[in-house]
């Protein structure tokens, strides 16, 4: 195979255009290119007159390779080997026991039953079709199910998301989890896209079409089933206890993935209760700022916004603050909602969710202020818990009760003053909004850190403050608060048999990276 990288492709392109692109790059007759496949495809808008796409490819051709490649001195050209994850077969004396069904714990289970070890998942949360019910109820009525939401059940966090699985460089792990994602119903074209994304319809049906591989394999998974504990015996783990259909059952194994994402609060403390070791880890909070896709369209593409090979614009800034904090955008959702994300009562969370063809009227992001451990005020390791509850009651309290968000419009933010009315940006949060100021549950540092950061951002992108784009609070989850510790061998400290997974215990962040983290862990459990 013969990759080469940094093609310039204009937007219209066919396979004609590129097959004439590749054989003028190569030097070759067309008759020689036998099949070319895409590697890497991103949009270079740097210059809004002529906006096209960078293009890596990877090209099989017919005769010698090795020298098709010497007649190009091109350091774009080179030769590329076939990235492949074989999967170690072993039968285990035990089945192993995977807590969590996100991205971590779908990923170890999956691997672990490929393996041959006929894995047992257990799941809080419903599958990903009751749950689906469970939260749109929540958003129409404001009746919360707590265990079965935007944070609990099959698919995790990130299945009510933009579901992007935009990753760096891919190795062979990460080429295993973006190929069964398309094997099981997510869009082929994330295998190539710079920012690939899935969209929470398609998600829904991927994450059915993983666990049926699972159970096809031997897999076993269960919902409804809450752990409560972890059985161990002289620092070995021997079990675990859990609740399902109201009564308690325990199984026994040697070994268990903890992958319970990073809204499991309640199992935060009966672990820290039981003596495992947990460390208190830095987070973001801030809120979600929404803006007419169209504007972003217009901002990021100029003349060429609209264009169908273009979709919807996205956007991402970082800046880094006198004061010490950094603010920056996370989980844009180009075409998206902003969405009610809390799994506590009487608690206001929000998240972004697009859906595959991101086709909404709104653009939003989350707008995120940096927070160190010191911030929390306290070494207790749940602290951080503690700080992100203080903010999703006081927001709870400032939309009105009944999980209706506070929204405030950007300039009536950044003057400090109260909005009486919406401009041309209206919300897209359900149940509902009510006015109130970003001061009234953000604490001072957070709030004029977000305004110095704003004033930055529309320096970066001219047509950020836009003094018509919406505020909703709080966003307070976008990753853990703590860190279940481990070592090398990925098992908890002084814990054989435990291994803390994905987001929730602090060592991911993201669908792609949380379950590349599922596959560490389960080829430790396989010895590999």
């Amino acid at each position: 195979m013969i990759k080469i990288a940094d093609l310039i492709i204009p937007l219209t392109y066919d396979f004609k255009v590129l097959e004439d692109i590749v054989a003028k790059r190569l030097q070759i007759e067309h008759s020689r290119i036998e099949c070319i496949n895409i590697a890497k495809r991103s949009v270079n808008n740097l210059n809004k007159q002529d906006i096209y796409f960078n293009m890596t490819v990877i090209v099989y051709v017919s005769g010698d390779e090795d020298e098709v490649i010497s007649l190009n001195r091109d350091k774009c050209i080179s030769k590329e080997g076939e990235l492949i994850y074989t999967v170690p077969k072993k039968k285990l004396k035990e089945r192993p026991v995977v807590v969590g069904c996100g991205p971590a714990g779908m990923f170890a289970a999956l691997i672990l039953a490929q393996a041959g070890a006929r894995p047992i998942l257990l799941e809080r949360g419903l599958d990903v079709d009751s749950r689906r019910q469970s939260v749109l109820e929540f958003w129409r009525t404001g009746v919360l199910d707590t265990n079965s939401n935007v944070q609990f059940g099959e698919g995790g966090a990130g299945a009510f998301s933009d579901g992007k699985v935009k990753t760096g460089k891919k190795d062979s792990r990460k080429m295993k989890v973006f190929r069964e994602l398309v094997e099981a119903g997510a869009p082929p074209e994330i295998m190539y896209l710079s920012k690939p994304h899935i969209g929470t319809d398609r998600l829904n049906e991927t994450v059915k079409g993983i666990r049926e591989k699972t159970i096809s394999l031997g897999g076993e998974v269960r919902f409804g089933a809450t752990v409560t504990e972890i059985l161990r015996k002289d620092g070995q783990v021997t079990g675990v206890g859990f609740v399902e259909d109201g009564k308690y059952a325990e199984l026994s194994t040697d070994n268990v993935v903890l992958a319970i994402g990073h809204s499991a609060r309640d199992t935060f403390e009966r672990l820290l209760v039981s003596g495992i070791y947990i460390e208190q880890k830095p987070i973001a909070v801030g809120v979600r700022i929404e803006h007419s896709q169209e504007m972003i369209d217009k901002i990021q593409y100029g003349d060429f916004a609209g264009h169908p090979a273009l979709g919807a614009a996205d956007y991402r800034m970082v800046v880094h603050l006198k004061n010490g904090k950094g603010v920056y955008t996370f989980c844009m959702c180009p075409g998206g909602t902003v969405v009610a994300a809390t799994s506590e009562e009487n608690a206001l969370v929000t998240n972004g969710m697009s859906e595959y063809v991101r086709d909404g009227r709104n653009a939003n992001t989350a707008l995120l202020v940096t927070i160190e451990k010191k911030d929390f005020g306290s070494d207790h390791p749940l602290a951080g818990v503690a700080f992100q509850r203080k903010i999703e009651a006081a927001a709870f309290e400032a939309g009105g009760g009944g999980y209706k968000a506070p929204v405030q419009r950007l300039e009536d933010f950044l003057h400090k003053r109260n909005t009486t009315a919406f401009g041309d940006v209206l919300p897209t949060y359900l149940p509902g909004t009510g006015f109130n100021q970003v001061d009234s549950y953000l604490p001072d540092n957070i709030t004029d850190s977000l305004r110095q950061g704003i004033s930055e951002m529309g320096e970066w992108m001219p047509g950020f403050a836009y003094p018509d784009a919406l505020l909703t609070g709080a966003e307070t989850r976008s990753s853990s608060p703590v860190r279940i510790t481990r070592g090398n061998n990925l098992e908890a400290i002084g814990i054989k048999g435990l291994y803390p997974c994905g987001e929730g215990a602090g060592y991911s962040g993201g669908i792609v990276s949380a379950a590349v983290d599922g596959v560490l862990c389960a080829e430790k459990i396989l010895g590999s």
